[in-house]
């Protein structure tokens, strides 16, 4: 079993794409934009239709995790991210560094990243796409 996360956006999907590919190192697997969809296929129906140029569906490894992303959100009223916080753990304590630093460009850090009683790095971040991101570098229990 694989549990994965699914984000939606607001028409920057592919910035997003961009950024994290960049800043977390993600090998993008798969991407189709809404243009590329069958158009007599009833189970890729848009209403409303959506900008042919946006991500109807991308998925990107990041270590051994998945990470998909859609613009299939873009003609919703509400678009708000809550709920929620995608979580990165790493044993390596500079690796844990370089991803807070590098996903808190145009974010707002919630809590800096720093050695915590259960941590020997942990920080929250809300990066500029506006999804809620908490870094971990667990200390050895035992």
């Amino acid at each position: 079993m694989q549990l994965s996360t699914y984000l939606f956006f607001d028409g920057n999907a592919e910035e997003a794409i961009v950024f994290y590919t960049q800043a977390l190192g993600a090998e993008v697997l798969f991407k189709m934009r809404f243009g590329e969809a069958p158009v007599d296929d009833s189970q890729c129906a848009t209403t409303p239709p959506f900008p042919a140029d946006k991500i109807m569906h991308a998925s990107l490894k990041i270590g051994d995790g998945l990470l998909m992303l859609s613009d299939g959100n873009m003609c919703e009223e509400e678009k708000k991210h809550g709920g929620y916080a995608v979580s990165l753990h790493s044993n390596d304590l500079t690796q844990g560094k370089i991803w807070f630093e590098r996903l808190s460009e145009g974010a707002a850090v919630t809590m800096p990243f720093q050695e915590t009683f259960w941590a020997l790095g942990f920080g929250m971040l809300t990066d500029k796409f506006g999804i809620p991101w908490m870094v971990n570098v667990e200390k050895a229990m035992g």
